[in-house]
């Protein structure tokens, strides 16, 4: 006779909530299903090595079969089964959890056998009732003679009845709700979707799941020989998951061409990755980690819409496609999945909860990441140099987010170019190529290595055969404003300030010829104070003519990347014009200022918008500009 009960705990209730508000995502039934059924297992296997009442299997399994005339779905394991009372424990008791009460026992026993139970056997069930209008338990448990048949619509009560059955093990029937315009539940009736959802949430379950599927397969003839250009449909038994997941192997056991499949499938790519970094840790937080750095830049690497993020699973169930707190936001563009036991998940498993450990396997990814990026540098440079052009910008500003709080993790990772060197060069390498004297590195900034290269500030640190580094990136000058210095080596841009080239001599001659050209200068200034700050003579031209310097602090390139900005307020640099005094053109402007004051002003505009034009700055009146030039060219000829 039919044992009829009462859930516990309000029971209607907190099955509307765990339908409706806890498992938002209907398919996720079936993992939390087969996390249960594995773990049934696993306590079987556990306890017929512990228990000589629970004879040794050779063989476990997970079974579906889809009865599409009776809406009915079955998952059936040969796992430990439950007893009568283990029933109402863990089933009549919402919430109740039979997984983490045994893992309680084998603790306070001091039991350290390795059993991986996945998860909250009474929270996990009711997931059923989001897409079954009624689930049946056909379960045994081999420390019981007798059957039992679990029945409920997941209302107020369920009833419980004894049955024969031969072997221990579980079977859960779901019936299915009636398909409506709101919910297609028809579709867990066919078989792609269960293959398809086996594949996505338990593909790495360590026992096989088995369905029979319906294949089309060639005709053979009476004597064994496949009859060309005819099949016929053929019922099959099939395992639909692959049980042991790649990045479970150790690293000598996996070949590149398998890893580099496995992120072709996993992360639909047509291209190969342009590396992989397979790595695992114990300890206080236990994982294995796959990650694989695209050859490409995705698209929309940079775009608002792209989420970054790692999948997560948890002992081979996949838990989210793009864990974002796995990976610091420099490190977007890396894919690959972390796989642990060692997360608190919430009861649906749909949410990650904020935790230590979660943050701890980060900080530990991120760690190992760069380490891999180190050994690239050291041991495979070109292969190196392929990855920091696709991603070097990412480090950059890894290294110059949050006032450069990683700095000192990243600085040694980032390239440049130089004035001398054709291929990229280190921090470390620079210094180390330093000649005798030179007190700081020097660096310029813009568009290209040519046009940097063709800045008239380099005029006397070329001359002193001094390399300089050549930033190309906007937030280039932003991260050298936030490293400050290098191995002790403060950092000069040779458009800022003093460049400290000049000896002692050369210092007294200088400030005695600007005394002398004072006048002058003051003058220009004059002329200029709507559109410098100064006008001074220059340390750091030989050749050139004129430039145009910026004060501390902003620089031209920040300028010009802050005003790219939006809803930003306009900012400008301090402009300082510098006139080179051995040059023919400055002895040109002293004889206009010697001779007719009043054309001095035309040269003085000229000047300046030609170091504008130098600099990559817009002229603010191109038109005045070019009537100025023709009215001094026509003087000139006559």
């Amino acid at each position: 006779m039919a044992s009829v009960r009462k859930f516990k705990a309000e029971s209607q209730k907190v099955l509307n909530l765990m339908v409706n508000s806890i498992y938002t995502n209907k398919d996720i039934f079936l993992r939390e299903l087969i996390s249960n059924a594995s773990d049934a297992i696993d306590k079987y296997h556990y306890l017929s090595l512990v228990d000589e009442k629970v004879p040794h299997q050779d063989e476990y399994e997970i079974r579906i079969e889809i009865d599409k005339e009776k809406r009915q779905i079955t998952i059936s394991d040969t796992g430990i089964g439950m007893t009568f009372d283990e029933i109402n424990n863990n089933l009549g008791t919402i919430a109740k959890s039979g997984s983490e009460e045994f893992k309680s026992k084998l603790k306070e026993a001091e039991q350290t056998h390795d059993v991986d139970i996945i998860g909250q056997f009474g929270v996990g069930f009711y997931s059923s009732f989001i897409v079954a209008e009624q689930v049946e338990v056909l379960t045994k448990s081999p420390y019981s003679d007798k059957g039992y048949l679990f029945k409920s619509k997941g209302q107020e009560t369920y009833t419980v009845d004894e049955v024969k059955l031969e072997k221990p093990g579980t079977k859960i029937i779901l019936t299915l709700k009636e398909s409506t315009d709101e919910n297609d539940y028809d579709r867990y009736l066919q078989e792609w979707t269960i293959r398809n959802l086996v594949k996505k949430y338990s593909d790495y379950i360590r026992y096989p799941i088995k369905m029979e599927v319906t294949k089309s397969l060639p005709k053979y003839d009476e004597d064994g020989k496949v009859i060309e250009g005819e099949y016929e449909e053929k019922v099959v038994d099939e395992t639909l998951n692959s049980m042991v997941p790649i990045w479970k192997k150790r690293s000598n056991e996996v070949s590149d061409e398998e890893l580099n499949e496995f992120y072709k499938n996993k992360f639909m790519d047509y291209e190969d990755p342009l590396t992989s970094f397979l790595f695992s840790a114990e300890g206080l937080v236990s994982y294995n980690a796959l990650i694989y750095i695209p050859k490409r830049v995705p698209y929309n690497l940079y775009s608002l819409d792209y989420e970054k993020g790692l999948q997560l699973y948890t002992k081979g169930i996949f838990i989210m496609d793009k864990c974002k707190e796995l990976v610091p936001d420099y490190l977007r563009f890396v894919k690959g999945l972390v796989d642990t036991s060692d997360l608190s998940l919430n009861i649906s498993r749909e949410m990650l909860q904020q935790n230590h450990q979660l943050l701890k396997i980060a900080s530990n990814v991120e760690k190992k990441i760069i380490s891999n990026l180190e050994k690239m540098l050291k041991n495979e440079r070109d292969k190196y140099i392929e990855f920091f052009d696709s991603y070097g910008v990412n480090l950059k500003f890894g290294a110059y987010d949050n006032f450069g709080e990683k700095k000192d993790l990243l600085k040694d990772l980032i390239l440049y170019r130089t004035l001398n060197e054709e291929n990229y060069i280190t921090l470390k390498e620079y210094v180390e190529k330093m000649k005798e004297g030179q007190e700081f590195i020097y660096y310029a900034s813009g568009k290209t290595k040519e046009a940097v290269m063709a800045l008239p500030q380099l005029d006397l640190v070329k001359k002193q055969g001094y390399d300089v580094l050549i930033l190309t990136d906007d937030v280039d000058e932003f991260l050298i404003t936030i490293l400050s210095e290098y191995d002790g080596k403060k950092f000069k841009s040779i458009n800022q300030g003093d460049l400290g080239l000049l000896s002692k001599e050369e210092e007294e001659k200088f400030d005695s010829l600007k005394e002398e050209k004072k006048p002058i200068l003051e003058k220009l200034k004059e002329y200029l104070k709507e559109e410098v700050d100064d006008v001074i003579l220059s340390k750091r031209l030989s050749e050139s003519p004129v430039c145009l310097v910026s004060g501390e602090g902003l620089s031209f390139e920040m300028e010009k990347v802050i005003e790219r900005m939006p809803n930003n307020e306009k900012v400008k640099a301090k402009r300082i014009l510098e006139i080179n005094p051995k040059h023919e053109l400055f002895k040109a402007i002293e004889k206009v200022y010697q001779s007719d004051d009043t054309e001095l002003s035309d040269y003085a505009h000229l000047l300046y918008n030609q170091a504008l034009l130098i600099e990559g700055l817009p002229i603010k009146d191109p038109v005045d500009f070019s009537n100025k030039m023709v009215n001094l060219m026509i003087k000139s000829a006559k």
